[in-house]
């Protein structure tokens, strides 16, 4: 505190000195000529300062009729010029029934810049209700996110956009926000990764349904729809109007009953996340508004969609889904992608993440519902995961396995009416097969170990390259491209081989199938492939395959619920 009060004490004294000639710090007042002049507000008042540990508070008013609280947000940069600080230090939040007035916040001393290491979950136990620790502001406050909402403290449920560059720290941003919803007991985590994993290997066993982007990732994204109308059924039958806690209970108390009259004793229904990673992949192969339907239904089912990329621009996203993502972490990114990441209004009150580019890892704006307004301009910082944090990883997705949530049978039924096999719901063991250990390469890996010498394939070691090519033989001009190869089945041969495909596929795992995955299993069994065509539409009618919003993509409908 010593240490600290040494820069508040004298920007404290710089504030006082621009109320040099309003010692009352009376708004009506007259104006000092100083600092205020130098930035282009001259006439402005500033009232009494609030000092607090690392952090300045002063009201402020330009003159009426010849300013307004534009021309105070444009001289921030001056502002900080002036006291010698970072840009991002002097915010300024107007008041919302004013357009001359507002409060003027200066944080002298970063507190940023010290590492802060993650040792583990800050609520273990607890519910996804209760705030989420995933960092410290500038001033030292705690850095919180909200998921589900809260009637009772008129906040909204809400989605959540990770955005920053490459070497802003968002993966280190996303493991603070994960770790702490594995934590707690009442939320599954559905999460999909097309980087295998790499950053969150540790945390997989405690995931509800784990995909490596692709089809899989494409089935996911087709079983959140899915859940999206069982879920909201099932909350209004219970008297819901959204998830709270109580909903993850068993139904025992007759105000939250699908029967009349008396409790129904109903399986809880844990919230859900649906996370999605890199999704700059899955757009591209989905399409831009692949999240635009769960963004915009799913926060009254109980789920929240996380969405993680780089650049949120609407070359990428569209625009429909950015706007039905109501909060952000927007860590370090390029100047011309802020209004990707930010509203105006946060950009305007002085946010910078474009100041920050892969600089300060980790430093990070945050705008979501239960966060005050006037906090949403203020920088904070999130934990660093290092490898001392793998053990602690590991520990807590053990504890999710034996004591996190299990899927609902709503949400369970409708995940495996869409995806089948491929959903099958978190397990209770610990995994006994583990992926085969990457080995470094050492000083001593060498081509010397395998021979030495150019890299040729062995049957073609004793090809002369200086040879001559020989003379053209009869047949060498035969067409060997766009022949059909393979037997043609039978129209009764072609539906029994088509329905026998499209088992072998549900039983793999691969619910979403197109012309591709058809010819390559034609290619297996030696069967031509034009008959295909004739029975992906026969399938579509008799309700065994469902169009995605992919052109060309289908969706297999298991056995059990097509009958």
């Amino acid at each position: 505190m010593f240490l600290m009060g040494g820069p508040v004490v004298a920007l404290s004294w710089n504030v006082r000195m621009m109320l040099r000639h309003n010692p009352e710090g009376a708004v009506n007042g007259s104006s000092d000529g100083g600092l205020l002049e130098k930035v282009g507000l001259a006439r402005a008042q500033i009232g009494a300062a609030k000092v607090e540990p690392n952090r300045v508070t002063a009201p402020l008013a330009v003159v009426a009729g010849e300013q307004t609280n534009d021309d105070v947000t444009k001289a921030l940069a001056r502002i900080a010029s002036a006291l010698d600080l970072p840009t991002s230090a002097v915010r300024y939040t107007p008041d919302a029934g004013s357009s001359r007035r507002g409060e003027l916040v200066i944080v002298p001393e970063d507190m940023l810049a010290d590492v802060v290491e993650w040792e583990g979950p800050s609520n273990l136990g607890g519910s996804i209700a209760e705030p989420l620790v995933i960092g410290r502001y500038d001033d030292g406050a705690p850095l919180v996110v909200w998921l589900p909402g809260d009637p009772d403290a008129e906040r909204n449920s809400t989605h959540v956009l990770v955005a920053g560059g490459t070497g802003s720290g968002k993966g280190d941003a996303a493991l603070n926000l994960l770790t702490e919803v594995l934590s707690r007991r009442d939320v599954i985590v559905w999460f999909s990764d097309p980087k295998a994993f790499q950053d969150f290997a540790p945390l997989r066993p405690g995931l509800d349904w784990a995909a490596e982007g692709g089809t899989d990732t494409e089935v996911m994204v087709e079983a959140v729809k899915a859940v999206i109308p069982a879920r909201t059924r099932w909350l209004g039958a219970h008297g819901y109007r959204q998830w709270v806690p109580a909903a993850a209970q068993q139904q025992n108390d007759p105000a939250h009953s699908c029967q009349s009259a008396r409790a129904c004793g109903c399986a809880g229904m844990p919230f859900l996340v649906a996370w999605f990673e890199e999704a700059a992949n899955t757009l591209r192969a989905l399409g831009d508004d692949a999240f635009t339907g769960i963004a915009q239904e799913a926060r009254s089912a109980g789920i929240s969609l996380i969405v993680s990329l780089q650049r949120p621009s609407y070359d990428q996203m569209s625009t429909s889904t950015r706007a039905s993502l109501p909060s952000v972490i927007a860590l370090g990114c390029d100047p011309r992608d802020e209004g990707f990441c930010l509203p105006d209004t946060v950009l305007d009150a002085g946010a910078h993440p474009g100041a920050w580019g892969n600089r300060r890892p980790g430093y990070c704006y945050t705008v979501s519902p239960g966060i005050p307004e006037d906090r949403y301009p203020s920088p904070g910082r999130t934990r660093r995961f290092t490898l001392r944090a793998v053990p602690v990883m590991q520990q807590l997705a053990t504890w999710a396995q034996h004591n996190g949530a299990h899927a609902d049978p709503i949400t369970a039924g409708a995940a495996a009416g869409v995806a089948g096999q491929a959903y099958a719901g978190r397990s209770s063991d610990s995994p006994t097969a583990q992926p085969a250990a990457l080995r470094a390469v050492q000083e001593g890996d060498d081509m010397t170990e395998y021979g030495g010498g150019l890299l040729v394939d062995l049957e073609d070691a004793g090809i002369d390259a200086d040879a001559e090519l020989p003379e053209a033989e009869d047949g060498d001009d035969a067409p060997i491209f766009g022949q059909e190869t393979g037997r043609k089945p039978s129209p009764e041969e072609a539906r029994r081989f088509f329905a026998e495909a499209l088992a072998d596929f549900e039983a793999a795992g691969q619910m979403v199938v197109g012309p591709k995955d058809f010819m390559d299993w034609c290619d297996r069994h030696n069967l031509s492939r034009p008959w295909v065509s004739e029975r992906l539409k026969e399938a579509a009618m008799d309700g065994r395959l469902e169009a995605t919003n992919t052109t060309g993509r289908w969706r297999i409908v298991p056995v059990l619920t097509a009958a």
